[in-house]
């Protein structure tokens, strides 16, 4: 069995529609995911399954689409990777929440400056399914477009942090 994060996008925020966690994790457990724990109501469980994370995401997005009558993007990682995502962030030594994570399934452009608009003293750089993005003046007043930011979902260190540990404990 495989520890797994799965990260849903636009939940509870931007309008696409409220998903109680308690719904969320008995989701997980009507797929066959073990150990399943929630965090925050923005969209992150994690859980055990002896599927590979194809199949996690696939049965996982059924579940959501069953119940919200409409695709619901998901994102996951391993317990590993979500770790060393966690322990290769490139800024530190900046607060937890000014450096975000932004998750990606797709393939990652080879200039992380690729199509970015917008940018004002933010910094960007390419991880390995993942693009890190710091915020120096916090991200209220940003005006940072990432195009494919829309195709994946963000966390920020902090959260990162918390979901590795998380993850770490179910594994």
């Amino acid at each position: 069995m495989t520890g797994y994060v799965a990260l849903l996008r636009a939940v509870n925020v931007g309008g696409t529609g409220k998903l109680p966690m308690t719904t969320l994790a008995q989701m997980c457990a009507t797929a066959g995911f073990e150990r399943v724990k929630t965090y925050i109501a923005s969209g992150n469980v994690v859980f055990k399954s002896s599927g590979s994370e194809d199949q996690v995401r696939s049965m996982l997005e059924d579940q959501l689409h069953a119940y919200a009558g409409k695709s619901v993007g998901v994102i996951v990682r391993t317990a590993a990777e979500i770790a060393g995502t966690f322990a290769r962030n490139p800024f530190p030594d900046s607060p937890g929440n000014h450096v975000m994570a932004l998750f990606m399934d797709t393939a990652l452009p080879a200039d992380p400056l690729d199509g970015v608009t917008g940018i004002k003293n933010e910094q960007l750089r390419l991880g390995n399914r993942s693009l890190f993005v710091l915020y120096p003046d916090g991200m209220a007043d940003t005006r940072l477009r990432i195009p494919g930011a829309k195709r994946g979902t963000a966390r920020n260190m902090n959260t990162v942090a918390k979901l590795a540990e998380m993850a770490a404990a179910v594994a």
